[in-house]
């Protein structure tokens, strides 16, 4: 995990599950996290295996263009990490530890942030099927200009561990495929930001 407010999200999980395998969702104080509420948010974990927010933070309705209560968490992402995530979260309930990853969000004209997310499983109603989730933007928001996010690649992801150790970590994705709202959107990495220049297929750069 980069992001210090994700140490900190994790290590309060950690702390409010007093001895159990995970904590309730009424063990969570949101005066505790009170800096962190804009980016907070909750998913629950449908029977049919999607995952769906309960509720979400201003910061984050603003980022995707409106209320996310009631959406789908993966409805937004390409095929290949939609799979993939699917398979974290699942794999987050199934061994009660949480997860974290990194993904671009890009609006329809090619704006582009890099963001770590940290998922922590809840027991609600006795059951395990929640998530407390804080999404943290690693680049200068001020790139989307004001732009909602209507596509989402996954980076890197991994289960964590209290030592923040690597539990099953997933490869960086280097196939970054087109997509109707995203054409031929080309990753580089350099001094850790993330830049992707458009392009119309042949080469050229479609940047005003």
């Amino acid at each position: 995990m980069k992001h210090r407010n994700s140490h900190f999200a994790v290590g309060y999980w950690s702390r409010i599950r007093n001895g159990r395998a995970l904590p309730d969702q009424a063990d969570v104080d949101p005066r505790v996290l009170k800096r962190l509420l804009p980016f907070v948010f909750l998913l629950d974990a449908r029977p049919d295996g999607s995952f769906v927010y309960r509720l979400a933070g201003t910061a984050l309705c603003e980022r995707f263009g409106g209320e996310l209560r009631g959406r789908h968490f993966l409805g937004h992402w390409d095929a290949d990490s939609r799979a993939r995530l699917t398979a974290l979260l699942h794999q987050a309930l199934a061994r009660k530890l949480p997860a974290t990853f990194i993904s671009v969000g890009a609006t329809d004209d090619c704006r582009m942030i890099e963001t770590e997310t940290v998922l922590m499983p809840l027991t609600f109603g006795g059951d395990a099927r929640r998530f407390l989730g804080v999404a943290q933007i690693m680049s200068d928001v001020g790139s989307l200009a004001g732009r909602p996010i209507t596509f989402e690649r996954l980076v890197s992801s991994k289960i964590v561990r209290e030592d923040d150790a690597p539990f099953a970590t997933a490869s960086v994705a280097t196939n970054w495929r087109a997509h109707p709202r995203a054409p031929h959107l080309k990753l580089v990495a350099a001094n850790d930001d993330i830049a992707c220049p458009p392009h119309d297929g042949t080469g050229k750069s479609l940047a005003r």
